[in-house]
């Protein structure tokens, strides 16, 4: 199976506090990886590296067939196709509060990428339907519950028609009962073959769905293998020891 992302001790600090000191990993095409770790251990950094949010110190990162050496301060044109590989889903849905739920998926296609905007909108409007949002397309955001803005987030990452999709903690500001159907969501990409890194609290969803996890832990991957691997049978004592606490939390 190719590779669509590839990281080689990628490093990140911000001051003094080297927040990834030197991760490695690869995501085949057409799969989800899944990165767990405790709050504070990186995994944000991580995706927002990856898609040159906060900028790497250094490290080499490849999506596609683009790849970037961070050690030698690429320029903004080549950042700017670094960013276009990757569609990222935040946390807390970032909608634009002014604009109709179709302008907001429409935003980045037609300012950004400048695509023809009739094409664009009738992209958008498919891509709210595979959401199941086709009859909100001229609401709010104020006007929706917190798992469908989730949901248009998804669609405006989509709509720039991205080769990999980063999610961070996609369900960590939602009401319990909201968090299925967003979960429901990046299992049907799945299905359609869309490439995922997804930082996740949500255990029991990463052993079911993820090809891959990666647990990290102050700012290093400690291991990395399948869902079934490291869920079962963890060999490093840290990753059983957070391990131990998520099921004694109830949450695995």
């Amino acid at each position: 199976m190719t590779d669509l992302l590839t990281a080689r001790d990628v490093r990140k600090a911000f001051g003094d506090n080297e927040v990834l000191r030197g991760i490695s990993f690869d995501v085949p095409a057409g799969t989800v990886t899944a990165v767990i770790g405790p709050s504070g251990s990186g995994k944000t950094t991580v995706l927002r590296t990856l898609n040159a949010l906060d900028q790497a110190d250094a490290g080499v990162i490849t999506i596609g067939d683009l790849s970037v050496d961070f050690a030698a301060h690429p320029d903004r044109a080549t950042l700017a196709r670094f960013r276009a590989q990757s569609g990222m889903v935040f946390q807390s849905h970032n909608l634009f509060p002014h604009m109709t739920v179709l302008q907001n998926v429409l935003e980045g296609p037609v300012v950004v990428q400048r695509r023809p905007k009739q094409e664009a909108r009738d992209d958008a409007v498919r891509l709210l339907g595979q959401v199941g949002l086709g009859e909100k397309a001229d609401q709010y955001p104020y006007q929706l519950s917190g798992g469908q803005q989730q949901r248009v987030g998804i669609a405006r990452a989509l709509a720039l028609r991205p080769k990999l999709m980063l999610f961070d903690e996609p369900t960590s500001a939602l009401d319990p009962e909201l968090v299925g159907e967003v979960l429901a969501l990046i299992r049907d990409l799945k299905g359609e073959g869309m490439t995922m890194l997804i930082a996740t609290h949500e255990m029991g969803f990463a052993r079911r769905v993820a090809d891959r996890v990666c647990f990290l832990d102050a700012g290093v991957i400690l291991e990395q293998g399948s869902p079934e691997r490291i869920f079962s049978s963890p060999e490093q004592a840290r990753t059983r020891q957070f391990l131990d606490r998520i099921i004694e939390a109830g949450r695995l």
